[in-house]
């Protein structure tokens, strides 16, 4: 058993790592935490001794095989719960984060097993993201950031990498939802921001801050 408090670690550093794939330093933590520095390094001490993180000290963190698999499950049953909640709940995409964050940490194994069974066994939660399976794997999807596109390029909206519920509500107003089409218009030189043919009715125009949350597949 881990509490609340190394779950959320773990979790966070496993996010970390799978942006940045790089040794996860503790000022990255202590930020995405919104913990003091000083808290993070006693907590890396914690895991460390528990065999959950490899930790040194000025150098960073990576998980353990076993701290991987923990956040792994943890993140499997975040985003199996979002699922339920907007499938089966009607909530909306920009509702679910917070309640996902108490419900990940049931502690019950058949529980979760039977809810992924029960919701058939999706491979993508409410934003997009690939939910892991019993065993840990994640389904692979190339997806690139719209502000890494080039005009007159077409994708398919497929995720977000910003889940706030001030973004995921303009998005909403924007008509920039899972699933809508797009293509680059225009690309606007003077502040990055970008023109896109949405569904290949409507144009929007978007900042470059914007573009960099909103993952597409080409």
């Amino acid at each position: 058993m881990h509490s609340f408090t190394e779950e959320n670690y773990l979790k966070a550093i496993y996010h970390l790592s799978t942006i940045n794939s790089l040794v996860v330093s503790t000022n990255q933590i202590a930020e995405m935490t919104n913990t003091k520095a000083a808290s993070v390094t006693d907590m890396l001490k914690k895991l460390s001794d528990k065999k959950l993180i490899h930790y040194i000290r000025y150098q960073g963190v990576t998980l353990t095989e076993i701290g991987k698999n923990v956040a792994l499950n943890i993140v499997r049953k975040h985003r199996l719960w979002e699922v339920f909640l907007v499938e089966k709940l009607g909530f909306k995409w920009d509702e679910v984060h917070d309640i996902a964050e108490e419900l990940e940490h049931i502690n019950s194994e058949m529980l979760i097993n039977r809810l992924d069974d029960f919701l058939g066994n999706p491979s993508a939660d409410p934003h997009g993201d690939p939910i892991p399976d019993r065993m840990g794997a994640i389904p692979l999807k190339k997806l690139v950031r719209i502000s890494d596109m080039i005009q007159n390029q077409y994708g398919i909206i497929t995720g977000v990498s910003e889940h706030s519920s001030v973004f995921l509500k303009l998005l909403e107003k924007l008509g920039l939802t899972l699933g809508t089409k797009i293509m680059i218009s225009e690309l606007i030189e003077f502040d990055g921001s970008i023109i896109l043919l949405v569904n290949e009715i409507t144009d929007r125009t978007i900042s470059r801050e914007v573009a960099k949350n909103i993952l597409v597949m080409l």
